[in-house]
Parts: structure tokens; C-alpha cells; sequence
């Protein structure tokens, strides 16, 4: 059985709340093991460096060395905690050697709140490279009970997922497949369309809402036009912003578009025979009813 340390992350356990749903049911339905991280901290979206770097490595180790305490990869759902968690393993397993005095004040702050020390033993993993890596495309197909026959899918990446890190594994970040290759996997159409490796808008939302909002309309307009029947994301914040979002986005640039957005673990879970009400596709904002009438549900 596969065991993963579960880091479920902030917005899966409040604005998108079937996220996490969706990924202990794919975890069951998958016979995987997850043991949720409840002691785990924001990893902070990237935020926390602007203040200061060692504040996000030393919250951010706490967080990787919970998971080694429990000797298991942490497991992500998000592409923006992985992008923040996976580049600050991979600075501190360098820094290790590299800067050892750093490394050693880290773990100084660490001791001090009584918390594991970081150890860089581990690997942080997010699911959708734990389906491709660790279940494998060939387990996924065999393990389908109701091909997604005639849905057409269009990936949409998020910016953390691809660019973070120095390396990422089973995928090009130019040009990457591993989204396109599960939705082939469970029997769906891939839908290549221009913006499945650009940002959603999310980081400008705050404070240049328009452009935010004609960013994601550009993007749900372009994965229509290419025929899709819904984007597919890895990351919670592209969801909010092209699915809760998107009757706003509709506003700013004019037009209507209803474009059902689908968290990746939904998708798989479906195609894997769960229910549709155990994985929340009654909670977005856009309608998921007409993509499940077409998959017969």
C-alpha cells in the first residue's frame, strides 16, 4: 500500500472544501494511505519571503520534517504549496552542504519551539506526480469503471507546479504532458489550448483585479474555442479564480462563458466509479450538471 504524509493546505480545508473531499476518496478508491499533517502551517503561497527568506525555510522545514518524522513523502494537492515546499526542500538539502551555518539556524529555531528538526530525508511530492510515478498510468487504466468517453479535457497547469522548482519530475515545463497523459488514462480526450502553462491571474487579484479577471477570461475563452467540456487544475487558487471567479470575469470582459473547472482528483475519481456527490461537484460556482449529464451520471 502506498502511505503518504498529507498536507491538505489552506483553501482545500475552507473555500474549496470538495478538494479535499475529492482527494480522500481517490485516496480510498486508489487503496493509498494518507495521514493528514494536522499539525502542519501555511506553507505562506510565496508570501512569506517578502518579509523574509528564513521565516518561509523555517516554517516550511517544520512543516517537510513533520512528514519525516512520519518516514513518508508529504504529499501535496496544490500546486502553489508544492511549488513553495518543493523549492524550499531543494534549497535546504543544498544548503545542508553548501551553507551548513544557515542550515544549523533553521534547526536552532526549530529546537527552540520544541518542533522535529529537518533532516532533508524526505521528498515532496504532489498527487499528480504521485498518479503518474507511484500508481502509474497503466494501474489508472485498469483500475477505470466508467470511461470518460467523449469529454473533452484542457489542462491548466498553474505557474508553482511547473516553474519552482529546478526539476520536476516525469514532465518538460515547456511543454508539459502528465495532466494530458491521466485524462487519456481514464479514457478522456486531451484538449491542447494556448494558456495550460500560464498563470491564471490569481497573485494579481488583490490588487489589479481587472487585469486578473481579463487574464482568466483570456484563458477560459481560448480552452473553449479548442472545443473543451471543462479545464482540469492541480491547484485550488487556479480553481477560485476560473470557477468561484468566473461569473465576475464574465463581467470585466463582456462576454458569457460557463466552463465547468474540475479538481484533478474529481476528475480521476469518477473515471475510478465514485459517486459524484462524494466528491463535491455540487459546491463550484459553474455548474458541473451539464459535463456529468454528458458522462451519464
Amino acid at each position: 500500500m502506498l502511505s503518504y504524509a498529507y498536507f491538505p493546505g489552506c483553501v482545500a480545508q475552507g473555500a474549496c472544501r470538495e478538494l479535499h473531499l475529492s482527494t480522500m476518496a481517490l485516496a480510498s478508491a486508489l487503496d493509498i494511505n494518507l495521514i493528514e499533517l494536522k499539525k502542519a502551517a501555511c506553507c505562506g503561497s510565496g508570501t512569506y519571503k517578502e518579509e523574509s527568506q528564513l521565516l518561509e525555510d523555517t516554517v516550511n522545514a517544520r512543516n517537510i520534517a513533520l512528514a519525516e518524522s512520519l518516514n513518508l513523502p508529504l504529499l501535496t494537492h496544490c500546486s502553489t504549496c508544492q511549488g513553495v515546499l518543493g523549492h524550499v526542500d531543494e534549497r535546504l538539502k543544498e544548503a545542508k552542504e553548501s551553507e551548513p551555518l544557515y542550515f544549523d539556524k533553521i534547526n536552532g529555531l526549530l529546537e527552540k519551539e520544541s518542533c522535529s528538526p529537518y533532516q532533508g530525508s524526505t521528498e515532496v511530492k504532489h498527487i499528480l506526480w504521485a498518479l503518474v510515478g507511484d500508481v502509474g498510468l497503466e494501474t489508472l487504466r485498469k483500475k477505470v469503471q466508467k470511461p470518460l468517453k467523449n469529454l473533452k479535457c484542457a489542462s491548466f497547469y498553474g505557474c508553482y507546479l511547473l516553474r519552482a522548482q529546478k526539476t520536476i519530475p516525469f514532465d518538460d515545463p515547456v511543454d508539459p504532458r502528465s495532466l494530458e497523459n491521466i485524462f487519456e488514462a481514464v479514457g478522456a480526450t486531451p484538449v491542447i489550448y494556448d494558456g495550460r502553462t500560464q498563470c491564471c491571474g490569481w497573485p494579481l487579484s488583490s490588487y489589479a483585479t481587472e487585469q486578473s479577471f481579463s487574464m482568466a477570461g483570456r484563458h477560459l475563452k481560448a480552452a473553449i474555442a479548442a472545443g473543451a467540456d471543462c479545464i482540469v487544475t492541480p491547484c485550488p487558487l487556479c480553481h477560485l479564480n476560473l470557477d468561484s471567479r468566473q461569473p465576475e470575469v464574465e463581467k470585466v470582459i463582456g462576454e458569457k462563458l460557463g466552463l465547468p473547472i474540475i479538481h484533478l482528483p474529481q476528475l480521476v475519481a469518477l473515471a475510478l466509479g465514485v459517486p459524484p456527490e462524494e466528491l463535491g461537484l455540487g459546491k463550484h460556482i459553474v455548474s458541473t450538471k451539464p459535463l456529468l449529464e454528458k458522462l451519464g451520471f
